[in-house]
């Protein structure tokens, strides 16, 4: 897409909206920003935009601004369906995703990483092991810093480690990461995606634009993601905790192994990492695997592995109070996720569960819940929470609290819990019927137990 002097329409304003149009600016762009939310709807998320050369159309229909536009950037939260993307496609006009855009201007190597579960932890433990390394390093993309506020500022020899999510492959051209991990797809984002397959197409995406002379990093043990490795291109690596792989990182006796051209290299004691659960011990492998590949020298991904505590908002311990641990998990926005927390918690816990409607089966969970030995509450939040009562009752489990607001979920999770136990929040779903996002969940979370007395 040409840029200097040309009016681009930029579509959705969110941060990679805001990101974009700043990109374009520094581009000599004119970005014509839209979004179906008014101005008094951001707070002061637009004051970084104010007296620049942006022309501001909020809560107008952006289909009526095509005839005065060069081209439209799309910010992942916007479908590629939407109407306007339609009606431009129809116009003859350029769409591309904000992820898209920046690939195209930014300089740096790009390693991408995506799944379903453990993006966010993957990437953060690979930004911390480059940076470690001696590497100019920045951990953006779905994570919450656009790959176009990178773009401003990335050199020659920076590492970009970028978490990318099935709504950003929905509009890739030519986004080509020099190594791209797949962790693992299970159901989620089905109110957008509709079915399955395509959200596993989209997954599929990561890849396809690599070469013989890139890496892909697959799961062995996800049998969806280890059957795109006949489809790939690039050379292919796997990782796995439960086998030995031919290349790629896996567990045997005990420890982290890298091997590669017949060179095995032990990298790291499974008992000295310090992130708890199998689900973290497999964001460990790809991490390893893709340090590896990149030239990272052993001690390095060793003394990081060994010292790296996790992230905010997933499976985060908040505070001890009378003896019952408070962990904000919520990241958990999927039944996948969630199923890990659980099977993480090995003291008596209240688990607090609902939020926005993906469309999502909750049996899975259900069952895992009642399964486990150490669930002993479900307290109900959102939207979901009348789906997940009845899910739960058909599969025999009744004890069940509703609550009406987070505050009012800690405050009888906190009568429900025993001490030495846990009250967790692993919500399973979106947040966006009663939050900004999931990390506005988790600081409204967050400041509630630490008000409690």
């Amino acid at each position: 897409m040409m840029v200097q002097g040309m009016r681009i329409l930029v579509v959705g304003m969110a941060r990679s909206g805001i990101a974009a149009a700043q990109l374009l600016m520094s581009y000599g762009g004119i970005p014509i920003l839209s979004d179906t939310k008014k101005l008094d709807a951001f707070s002061d998320g637009l004051s970084v935009l104010k007296g620049t050369s942006c022309e501001f159309h909020l809560g107008a229909n952006p289909v009526k601004l095509l005839q005065k536009v060069s081209g439209v950037v799309i910010s992942p939260g916007v479908p590629i369906d939407a109407p306007v993307v339609l009606a431009a496609k129809e116009n003859g006009l350029p769409v591309i995703g904000e992820m898209e855009l920046a690939f195209s201007l930014l300089q740096g190597n790009v390693l991408a990483i995506s799944g379903t579960n453990g993006k966010t932890t993957t990437a953060t433990l690979l930004g911390k092991i480059f940076e470690n390394a001696g590497y100019e390093t920045h951990v953006c993309g779905n994570i919450g810093i656009p790959l176009s506020s990178i773009a401003l500022k990335s050199k020659k020899d920076d590492i970009l480690v970028t978490e990318v999510s099935s709504f950003q492959l929905e509009s890739v051209k030519t986004f080509r990461p020099r190594v791209a991990a797949l962790l693992n797809i299970s159901e989620d984002h089905l109110n957008r995606h509709k079915t399955m397959a395509q959200y596993i197409k989209l997954k599929q995406r990561l890849f396809e634009n690599q070469t013989e002379t890139d890496i892909a990093i697959l799961n062995l043990e996800d049998p969806v993601v280890a059957k795109m490795a006949s489809k790939i291109k690039s050379k292919v690596l796997f990782f796995s905790r439960i086998q030995k792989v031919e290349a790629g990182a896996y567990v045997g006796k005990g420890k982290i192994v890298y091997t590669c051209h017949e060179m095995i290299q032990p990298i790291c004691d499974t008992e000295m990492i310090l992130l708890p659960g199998s689900h973290n011990l497999e964001n460990s492998l790809a991490a390893t695997a893709i340090a590896m590949a990149k030239g990272v020298p052993p001690a390095v991904i060793r003394y990081t592995l060994q010292s790296f505590t996790g992230v905010e908002h997933r499976i985060e311990r908040v505070r001890v109070l009378r003896g019952i641990t408070y962990i904000n998990d919520s990241k958990g926005t999927n039944v996948e996720s969630t199923i890990k927390a659980v099977q993480s918690m090995k003291t008596p816990t209240v688990i607090i569960l609902g939020g926005y409607d993906k469309h999502t089966d909750f049996r899975p969970l259900c069952k895992e819940v009642v399964a486990s030995a150490q669930i002993d509450y479900v307290v109900l939040i959102g939207q979901t929470a009348k789906q997940l009562q009845k899910s739960l009752e058909e599969v025999g489990f009744t004890r069940i609290v509703r609550a009406y607001s987070m505050e009012d979920a800690i405050l009888k999770s906190q009568k429900l819990a025993v001490s030495g136990g846990n009250v967790l929040l692993s919500p399973a779903c979106a947040s966006f019927d009663m939050f900004q996002d999931y990390e506005h969940r988790g600081e409204t979370f967050k400041k509630a137990v630490n008000q409690l007395r």
